[in-house]
C-alpha cells in the first residue's frame, strides 16, 4: 500500500495512494463540508457525483477542486478554509439556496436539514433572488409511506443511489442533462405506481425533504382525542434504542420506559409490546418450519416479517413467493389479535378498539393497510414521528421515569426483542425450533455467528435438528441477509436450484430494523447501527426469559384462544396470510 505525503492546512497528513483529498482529511480529523457525497452505512457504497461541490478546496496553484474527487498527490499543499476555498464553497451554496423553496419554518426537515446545517455553518445569512421562471412540480403523495417534492431536490443523487446500488430496486434515477436533469421514477409515473418497495432509505440519505416520510401523526391525535376510542399502541423492538436521538440522547440508549410513560401522557389507553408479538410470530413461524422439514413443503423456507423485502419479492420474484413463510409480521398478528381476543379481556366493544403501532420501518405503513391485513392496524407511526408528537405535547422526555409496559400483551422473551437486529429472527427462531425438535434444552442461545454488521452480508450457521432418518441428529444450514440486492443473489440462486440453505432470514434495510428508514435522521452510521444492536442483544442478555415459547403471555393466549400454533383455526386464520405476484411497468 503505497503512502502519499501531503499537506492540509499546513499539517502533515499521510495518505494512501488513490484514496481523495476528502477521505485523507478525515482520517487525519479536518473537516471539508459536504452535500452531495456521503458513504452509505456499511454498504461500501459511495456517492460523490460532484454536483454540489460544497466541498471544493484550494490546491498548490490556486486552483479549487472538489475534495471528494480530487486525488491525493505527494507534496500536494491543500487549503480548506482559504478565502479563496469559502468564497468558492459559499457561491455554490447560494446558488443551491437560490433554487430552494424558502420554506424551512414549515419544512418537514427543519432543524434535520443537511443543507440548512450547512448554510448556518458556511455563514450564509442572504440568499440570492430565485429565478422567476423556476419550474413548480406538483407534490407526489402517491406512496403510502413517502412523498415526494421535486421543489426541494438538490440533485444529491443519494436516492438514486440507495435505491440501484443498495436495494436493487431502480424505482429512482438520474434524468436529462443540463439544466433539464432530474431525479424521477424510471418510468415517470408516480412514486406509488412503481415498484418501490416503500423501504425508506431514500428518506434516510436525502439531505432535504425533497422525500420524506408521510406523516400520519394527525390520526393518532384525533383518535386519542376522540372519547369514544380505546386508543391502544404498541412498540416494536428497535424503537426503544432509537427514540432516544430524537431528544439529544446518545444512540442506542435504551429509552423504552421514558418511552412507555410519554405515551400514557399522551392518553394512549394501553401501552404494549410488540416484542409479546414477536414471540407469538416465533410460535408460528417455528412450527411451520418444522412441518416444511419433517412433513415435506417448500425449501429453503424465507421470513416474511420484513414488508420490504416481502413487496420486493412479489414484484421481482413471485415465481419463488411459495418459498416465503406464510406467517404475518409481528405488528400485524398483534394487530390482529388485538382486534379479536384482546376486546373481550378488556370487556369493550371491539369497534372502539383503535390500533397503533409504533415502527422504525416506513414499509410497515404499506403493510397495515395490504388488502388482506386492512383493519388490524389503524396507523403506523415511525420512531420519528412518535418523537414530533412527545416534542409537540411539551413532555419532558429525558426526565421521566421508567413505566413498564401494561399486561396481557406486554410480556416478552429476549428472543423477541432481538427481532430489530438483523439475524435475530432466525436466531430467535432457532432457539425455539432446537428445543422443540431435540427435546431439550438449547445449551448456549446466542448464535454468534449470525450477528454483526460487518463483513459479509450473508451469514451462515448450521445446527443439528433430529430430523434426520429415524430422527437422528442431521446438520440444518441457515442464512441472514440484509439489503435487497443480497436478498437478490439468494433468490437466484433458488431460482437456479443450488440453494444450500433450509432456512433464511432476509431484511431490506442494512443491520436490520434498528437502521430503518423510520428511525432519526442522520443515524446511518457503523457506530450508531452497532450500538442501537447492543441495546437489543443486552435486552436479550439480561432477560430471564431467552426463547419465545417460555412467554407466559403467550402460551395463555394460544391455551385461551388461538389453540395449537400453526394447525389451531383459529390461530392460522389470524396470523398468517398469503402473498402474490405484483407486476409493475419496468
Amino acid at each position: 500500500m503505497e503512502k502519499i505525503n501531503l499537506t492540509i492546512n499546513g499539517i502533515a497528513v499521510e495518505a494512501i495512494k488513490g484514496e481523495t483529498i476528502m477521505k485523507a482529511a478525515e482520517r487525519a480529523g479536518i473537516k471539508i463540508p459536504r452535500l452531495c457525497y456521503t458513504e452509505m452505512h456499511n454498504t461500501g457504497v459511495t456517492i460523490k457525483p460532484v454536483t454540489c461541490r460544497v466541498c471544493e478546496v484550494e490546491i498548490s496553484g490556486g486552483k479549487v477542486m472538489a475534495a471528494c474527487v480530487a486525488p491525493v498527490k505527494e507534496g500536494l499543499e491543500v487549503h480548506t478554509n482559504s478565502k479563496l476555498a469559502l468564497e468558492a464553497r459559499r457561491g455554490r451554496l447560494e446558488a443551491i439556496l437560490a433554487n430552494h423553496p424558502p420554506d424551512c419554518l414549515t419544512c418537514e426537515r427543519n432543524l434535520a436539514c443537511e443543507l440548512q446545517t450547512l448554510a448556518v455553518e458556511m455563514g450564509i445569512r442572504k440568499i440570492p433572488a430565485a429565478a422567476e421562471d423556476k419550474p413548480k412540480y406538483e407534490i407526489d403523495c402517491s406512496n403510502p409511506s413517502l412523498v415526494r417534492d421535486q421543489n426541494k431536490c438538490i440533485l444529491c443523487r443519494r436516492c438514486d443511489a440507495v435505491c440501484s446500488k443498495v436495494q436493487a430496486v431502480n424505482a429512482l434515477e438520474c434524468q436529462g442533462k443540463g439544466a433539464e436533469t432530474m431525479v424521477k421514477t424510471k418510468t415517470g409515473a408516480p412514486l406509488g405506481d412503481t415498484g418501490c418497495v416503500l423501504c425508506g432509505l431514500c428518506a434516510a440519505v436525502c439531505p432535504t425533504a425533497a422525500i420524506a416520510i408521510k406523516d400520519d401523526t394527525q390520526k393518532a391525535w384525533d383518535a386519542l382525542h376522540d372519547p369514544d376510542k380505546y386508543v391502544i399502541v404498541q412498540i416494536a423492538p428497535a424503537v426503544r434504542s432509537g427514540i432516544g436521538q430524537m431528544f439529544g440522547l446518545q444512540a442506542g440508549d435504551d429509552s423504552v420506559g421514558r418511552l412507555n410513560a410519554a405515551l400514557r401522557r399522551l392518553g394512549f389507553d394501553k401501552v404494549l409490546n410488540t416484542n409479546f408479538a414477536a414471540d407469538l410470530t416465533i410460535m408460528e413461524e417455528g412450527t411451520e418450519l418444522i412441518k416444511r422439514v419433517t412433513k415435506g413443503g417448500v425449501l429453503p423456507m424465507i421470513t416474511s416479517c420484513c414488508p420490504g423485502w416481502v413487496k420486493f419479492a412479489e414484484h421481482k420474484y413471485p415465481d419463488l413467493l411459495p418459498h416465503l413463510s406464510s406467517c404475518k409480521s409481528p405488528q400485524q398478528m398483534f394487530g390482529a389479535v388485538a382486534k379479536t381476543w384482546l376486546p373481550t379481556k378488556l370487556a369493550i366493544d371491539p369497534s372502539r378498539i383503535f390500533s397503533v403501532s409504533i415502527m422504525p420501518c416506513t414499509a410497515k405503513k404499506y403493510e397495515a393497510q395490504r388488502e388482506e391485513m386492512a383493519g388490524d392496524i389503524d396507523v403506523v407511526l415511525t420512531t420519528q414521528e412518535i418523537g414530533k408528537m412527545i416534542k409537540e405535547a411539551a413532555i419532558d422526555f429525558v426526565n421521566l421515569p421508567d413505566e413498564e409496559f401494561d399486561q396481557m400483551m406486554g410480556e416478552e422473551s429476549g428472543a423477541g426483542a432481538i427481532f430489530g437486529v438483523t439475524g435475530g429472527v432466525c436466531e430467535a427462531a432457532l432457539r425455539t425450533v432446537y428445543e422443540i425438535v431435540n427435546q431439550k434444552k438449547l445449551e448456549n442461545v446466542e448464535f454468534i455467528p449470525l450477528r454483526g454488521f460487518e463483513g459479509s452480508y450473508i451469514k451462515e450457521a448450521t445446527v443439528d435438528l433430529n430430523v434426520g432418518e429415524g430422527g437422528a441428529p442431521a446438520p440444518v444450514k441457515v442464512a441472514v441477509s440484509h439489503e435487497l440486492r443480497n436478498a437478490a443473489k439468494l433468490m437466484e440462486q433458488i431460482r437456479a436450484g443450488e440453494s444450500p440453505y433450509t432456512f433464511i432470514e432476509i431484511m431490506a434495510c442494512p443491520g436490520g430494523c434498528v437502521n430503518g428508514g423510520g428511525q432519526p435522521y442522520c443515524a446511518s452510521s457503523v457506530d450508531t447501527i452497532n450500538k442501537r444492536s447492543s441495546t437489543l442483544y443486552n435486552s436479550d442478555k439480561h432477560n430471564i426469559i431467552r426463547r419465545s415459547h417460555d412467554n407466559e403471555e403467550v402460551k395463555k393466549l394460544y391455551d385461551d384462544y388461538l389453540g395449537e400454533p400453526y394447525y389451531g383455526e383459529k390461530a392460522y386464520e389470524l396470523l398468517h396470510t398469503k402473498y402474490k405476484s405484483k407486476p409493475v411497468q419496468e
